[in-house]
Protein backbone atom coordinates (compact mmCIF):
# COMPACT_ATOMS: atom_id res chain seq x y z
CA UNK A 1 0.00 0.00 0.00
CA UNK A 2 2.77 2.44 0.91
CA UNK A 3 4.52 1.78 -2.40
CA UNK A 4 1.28 2.42 -4.32
CA UNK A 5 0.62 5.69 -2.49
CA UNK A 6 4.19 6.88 -3.00
CA UNK A 7 3.98 6.06 -6.70
CA UNK A 8 0.75 8.04 -7.09
CA UNK A 9 2.30 11.03 -5.31
CA UNK A 10 5.33 11.00 -7.59
CA UNK A 11 3.17 10.57 -10.71
CA UNK A 12 0.98 13.53 -9.72
CA UNK A 13 4.07 15.59 -9.03
CA UNK A 14 5.51 14.63 -12.40
CA UNK A 15 2.41 15.90 -14.22
CA UNK A 16 2.57 19.28 -12.49
CA UNK A 17 6.34 19.47 -13.05
CA UNK A 18 5.80 18.99 -16.78
CA UNK A 19 3.29 21.85 -16.81
CA UNK A 20 5.75 24.05 -14.90
CA UNK A 21 8.39 23.14 -17.45
CA UNK A 22 6.05 24.16 -20.27
CA UNK A 23 5.46 27.54 -18.60
CA UNK A 24 9.18 28.09 -18.12
CA UNK A 25 9.88 27.13 -21.71
CA UNK A 26 7.25 29.52 -23.03
CA UNK A 27 8.77 32.33 -20.96
CA UNK A 28 12.27 31.42 -22.17
CA UNK A 29 13.67 31.13 -18.66
CA UNK A 30 16.32 28.59 -17.64
CA UNK A 31 15.53 26.93 -14.31
CA UNK A 32 17.90 25.44 -11.75
CA UNK A 33 16.86 23.34 -8.78
CA UNK A 34 19.61 24.01 -6.21
CA UNK A 35 19.88 21.33 -3.53
CA UNK A 36 22.10 20.72 -0.51
CA UNK A 37 22.12 19.81 3.14
CA UNK A 38 21.41 22.56 5.67
CA UNK A 39 24.24 25.04 6.13
CA UNK A 40 26.19 24.02 3.03
CA UNK A 41 26.02 27.55 1.63
CA UNK A 42 23.23 27.66 -0.96
CA UNK A 43 22.13 31.18 -0.04
CA UNK A 44 25.73 32.38 0.16
CA UNK A 45 26.30 31.03 -3.35
CA UNK A 46 23.21 32.88 -4.57
CA UNK A 47 24.41 36.10 -2.95
CA UNK A 48 27.80 35.81 -4.63
CA UNK A 49 26.19 34.95 -7.95
CA UNK A 50 23.88 37.96 -7.77
CA UNK A 51 26.70 40.30 -6.73
CA UNK A 52 28.91 39.38 -9.68
CA UNK A 53 28.42 40.57 -13.25
CA UNK A 54 26.66 37.61 -14.81
CA UNK A 55 24.81 39.61 -17.45
CA UNK A 56 21.75 37.56 -16.53
CA UNK A 57 18.34 38.62 -15.25
CA UNK A 58 17.94 36.29 -12.29
CA UNK A 59 14.92 35.45 -10.14
CA UNK A 60 14.90 33.28 -7.03
CA UNK A 61 12.43 31.02 -5.23
CA UNK A 62 13.49 30.37 -1.64
CA UNK A 63 12.32 27.16 0.01
CA UNK A 64 12.49 26.73 3.79
CA UNK A 65 10.52 24.90 6.42
CA UNK A 66 9.89 28.23 8.17
CA UNK A 67 11.11 31.82 8.23
CA UNK A 68 12.06 34.32 5.54
CA UNK A 69 15.66 35.24 6.39
CA UNK A 70 17.10 33.75 3.19
CA UNK A 71 14.62 35.63 0.99
CA UNK A 72 15.46 38.83 2.84
CA UNK A 73 19.15 38.26 2.12
CA UNK A 74 18.45 37.77 -1.59
CA UNK A 75 16.09 40.74 -1.80
CA UNK A 76 18.96 43.10 -0.96
CA UNK A 77 20.49 42.38 -4.36
CA UNK A 78 17.42 43.59 -6.23
CA UNK A 79 16.45 40.19 -7.61
CA UNK A 80 12.77 39.24 -7.66
CA UNK A 81 12.37 36.63 -4.93
CA UNK A 82 9.51 34.56 -3.57
CA UNK A 83 9.58 32.67 -0.28
CA UNK A 84 7.92 29.27 0.11
CA UNK A 85 7.57 27.89 3.63
CA UNK A 86 6.78 24.19 3.56
CA UNK A 87 5.51 24.06 7.14
CA UNK A 88 7.47 20.93 7.91
CA UNK A 89 7.83 19.24 4.52
CA UNK A 90 11.46 18.37 3.80
CA UNK A 91 11.45 19.41 0.13
CA UNK A 92 9.77 21.58 -2.47
CA UNK A 93 7.43 19.88 -4.91
CA UNK A 94 6.05 20.90 -8.28
CA UNK A 95 2.72 22.10 -6.90
CA UNK A 96 4.42 24.46 -4.45
CA UNK A 97 6.35 25.99 -7.33
CA UNK A 98 3.24 26.20 -9.51
CA UNK A 99 1.39 28.18 -6.85
CA UNK A 100 3.96 31.01 -6.76
CA UNK A 101 4.77 31.40 -10.45
CA UNK A 102 2.30 34.28 -10.80
CA UNK A 103 4.41 36.20 -8.27
CA UNK A 104 7.44 36.21 -10.54
CA UNK A 105 8.07 38.22 -13.75
CA UNK A 106 9.06 35.13 -15.73
CA UNK A 107 8.99 36.92 -19.09
CA UNK A 108 11.64 39.32 -17.79
CA UNK A 109 14.04 36.63 -16.52
CA UNK A 110 16.86 34.69 -18.12
CA UNK A 111 17.40 32.43 -15.13
CA UNK A 112 15.30 31.21 -12.20
CA UNK A 113 17.10 29.56 -9.31
CA UNK A 114 14.98 27.49 -6.95
CA UNK A 115 16.74 27.06 -3.61
CA UNK A 116 15.33 23.85 -2.22
CA UNK A 117 14.92 22.96 1.44
CA UNK A 118 18.18 21.88 3.09
CA UNK A 119 18.02 18.09 2.91
CA UNK A 120 20.19 15.41 1.28
CA UNK A 121 17.35 12.97 0.62
CA UNK A 122 13.88 14.10 -0.49
CA UNK A 123 14.66 17.00 -2.89
CA UNK A 124 16.35 14.59 -5.28
CA UNK A 125 13.14 12.60 -5.70
CA UNK A 126 10.81 15.43 -6.69
CA UNK A 127 11.02 17.30 -9.99
CA UNK A 128 9.71 20.86 -9.94
CA UNK A 129 9.94 21.68 -13.65
CA UNK A 130 13.63 22.52 -13.64
CA UNK A 131 16.04 22.21 -16.54
CA UNK A 132 18.71 20.76 -14.27
CA UNK A 133 19.40 19.89 -10.66
CA UNK A 134 22.54 21.26 -9.06
CA UNK A 135 23.92 19.94 -5.79
CA UNK A 136 26.05 22.01 -3.44
CA UNK A 137 28.15 20.16 -0.88
CA UNK A 138 30.24 21.81 1.81
CA UNK A 139 33.52 19.93 2.15
CA UNK A 140 33.05 20.29 5.92
CA UNK A 141 30.23 17.73 5.63
CA UNK A 142 32.83 15.05 4.99
CA UNK A 143 34.00 12.85 2.13
CA UNK A 144 31.50 10.09 2.89
CA UNK A 145 28.44 11.91 1.53
CA UNK A 146 28.39 10.61 -2.07
CA UNK A 147 28.16 6.99 -0.96
CA UNK A 148 25.71 7.77 1.84
CA UNK A 149 23.33 9.84 -0.32
CA UNK A 150 23.85 8.47 -3.85
CA UNK A 151 20.57 9.67 -5.37
CA UNK A 152 21.48 13.34 -4.88
CA UNK A 153 24.63 12.85 -6.93
CA UNK A 154 22.95 10.64 -9.52
CA UNK A 155 20.14 13.13 -10.13
CA UNK A 156 22.34 16.23 -10.31
CA UNK A 157 24.05 17.55 -13.42
CA UNK A 158 26.45 19.76 -11.49
CA UNK A 159 28.21 19.37 -8.13
CA UNK A 160 29.54 22.48 -6.42
CA UNK A 161 32.04 21.78 -3.64
CA UNK A 162 31.89 24.79 -1.33
CA UNK A 163 34.07 26.02 1.54
CA UNK A 164 37.31 24.79 0.00
CA UNK A 165 39.07 27.46 2.05
CA UNK A 166 38.53 25.14 5.03
CA UNK A 167 40.51 22.26 3.48
CA UNK A 168 43.72 22.92 5.45
CA UNK A 169 41.83 22.87 8.74
CA UNK A 170 39.59 19.81 8.48
CA UNK A 171 40.05 16.10 7.86
CA UNK A 172 38.49 15.75 4.43
CA UNK A 173 39.60 14.09 1.20
CA UNK A 174 38.28 16.24 -1.64
CA UNK A 175 39.62 13.83 -4.25
CA UNK A 176 37.60 11.02 -2.68
CA UNK A 177 34.44 13.15 -2.86
CA UNK A 178 35.03 13.74 -6.55
CA UNK A 179 35.99 10.13 -7.28
CA UNK A 180 32.94 8.71 -5.51
CA UNK A 181 30.61 11.30 -7.02
CA UNK A 182 31.86 10.51 -10.53
CA UNK A 183 31.51 6.78 -9.89
CA UNK A 184 27.81 7.45 -9.29
CA UNK A 185 27.45 9.93 -12.14
CA UNK A 186 30.30 9.99 -14.71
CA UNK A 187 28.78 13.04 -16.46
CA UNK A 188 28.77 15.19 -13.33
CA UNK A 189 30.30 18.66 -13.81
CA UNK A 190 32.25 19.63 -10.67
CA UNK A 191 33.22 23.08 -9.42
CA UNK A 192 35.36 23.78 -6.37
CA UNK A 193 34.52 27.14 -4.81
CA UNK A 194 34.73 29.24 -1.69
CA UNK A 195 31.92 31.70 -1.19
CA UNK A 196 34.03 33.29 1.54
CA UNK A 197 37.17 34.00 -0.49
CA UNK A 198 35.66 34.00 -3.99
CA UNK A 199 37.95 31.21 -5.20
CA UNK A 200 36.50 29.28 -8.13
CA UNK A 201 33.45 31.51 -8.54
CA UNK A 202 34.50 32.90 -11.93
CA UNK A 203 34.40 29.41 -13.48
CA UNK A 204 30.96 28.84 -11.94
CA UNK A 205 29.67 32.18 -13.30
CA UNK A 206 31.04 31.48 -16.79
CA UNK A 207 29.32 28.09 -16.87
CA UNK A 208 26.07 29.53 -15.51
CA UNK A 209 25.97 32.30 -18.09
CA UNK A 210 26.58 29.89 -20.95
CA UNK A 211 23.96 27.41 -19.70
CA UNK A 212 21.26 30.04 -19.18
CA UNK A 213 21.77 31.88 -22.46
CA UNK A 214 21.87 28.62 -24.43
CA UNK A 215 18.19 28.02 -23.63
Amino acid sequence: MKVTVATKILEANERIALENRRIFGKAGVYVINLMSGPGAGKTSLLEKTLSLNTGLRIGVIEGDIAGSCDAERIEKYGAPVVQINTGGACHLDANMICEVLHDLPLQELDLLIIENVGNLVCPAEFKVGEDIKIMLLSIAEGHDKPLKYPLMFQESSVLILNKIDLAPYIDVDINKIKKDALSLNPNLKIFEVSCKTGEGLSAWIDWLREAALKR
